[in-house]
């Protein structure tokens, strides 16, 4: 059975709450927050997933892709410059695509 997003997110959240609590005082005040071995560790080992993308955001915020090409599942975190990673979207039906810019001429 596949979970609905919420679902997904909320059984996620409680799993690293759990963990991160136990951790460390500071980063279990954030529900959606854990250590990034940790988070890494909970959708490998709960949905599957891998990182299938990495950039650099906004404030040299680290942000990634996790997705399980399998199950369709994927998750996109944030990890803030020595801070932990948070859990900022989740859902189903993950599609790899690589496709090519418009060409110019295509008035688009």
């Amino acid at each position: 059975m596949v979970m609905t997003m919420n679902r997904k997110l909320l059984c996620l959240t409680a799993a690293l709450f759990v963990g991160a609590a136990l951790a460390s005082p500071s980063i279990a005040q954030s529900r959606n927050c854990a250590a990034h071995d940790d988070v890494v560790q909970r959708l490998a080992a709960g949905y599957g997933e891998s990182r299938q993308s990495i950039a650099l955001g906004a404030n040299n915020t680290v942000v990634e892709v996790f997705a399980s090409e399998e199950s369709g599942t994927w998750t996109i975190t944030v990890t803030t410059p020595g801070g932990p990673t948070c859990l900022v979207a989740a859902g189903q039906a993950y599609q790899s695509v690589n496709e090519p810019l418009p060409s110019s001429d295509s008035g688009a």
